[in-house]
């Protein structure tokens, strides 16, 4: 059984109604992009352990596909994951995502929203990226957590 980030000790995980952590850090195309820049916007910042693996592929795709859905409730989607810049701008390119994926190789973002730590797969425990995303509004302050991510519907899951 996989463990939710919900069940982890001294699990540090923002929470609603908390303030957004800013950062900068590189993106696919090597710019580097704050939170500060999207003061004003509504941001979906998901996070997801791997590109260009099964799961967090369908999740990127369906973001995509239903980005007019997103745009019309005006949120900006911004990825995260420990990948490096290289390997995002081949995710991103493969499967034409119109959105920034933040390479956070240091686990500075990571770390600040409280996604990195023990997970099981097949009985083993590691450490790891959860897939978590943050619904944050126009002040920078966290309006939900989703912390039990459907992958292949994860659009209507955030708006439902």
């Amino acid at each position: 059984m996989a463990f939710k980030i919900t069940d982890l000790p001294n699990s540090k995980l923002l929470k609603a109604g908390d303030k957004a952590p800013d950062f900068s850090v590189a993106d696919q195309d090597g710019k580097m992009v704050s939170l500060k820049d999207y003061k004003g916007k509504k941001v979906i910042l998901y996070f997801y352990p791997k590109d260009d693996t099964e799961a967090c592929t369908a999740e990127a795709c369906n973001l995509r596909d239903n980005r007019p859905l997103i745009m019309k409730k005006n949120y900006e989607v911004i990825g995260v994951s420990a990948d490096t810049v290289k390997s995002h701008k081949k995710f991103a390119e493969k499967y034409k995502l119109p959105f920034k994926i933040l390479a956070d190789t240091e686990k500075d973002i990571i770390t600040k929203y409280g996604v990195w730590g023990e997970k099981m797969l097949f009985g083993r425990k590691y450490m790891g990226i959860h897939r978590v995303t943050f619904l944050i509004d126009e002040r920078g302050v966290i309006e939900e957590v989703i912390t039990d991510v459907k992958t292949k519907n994860h659009t209507e899951q955030i708006f439902s």
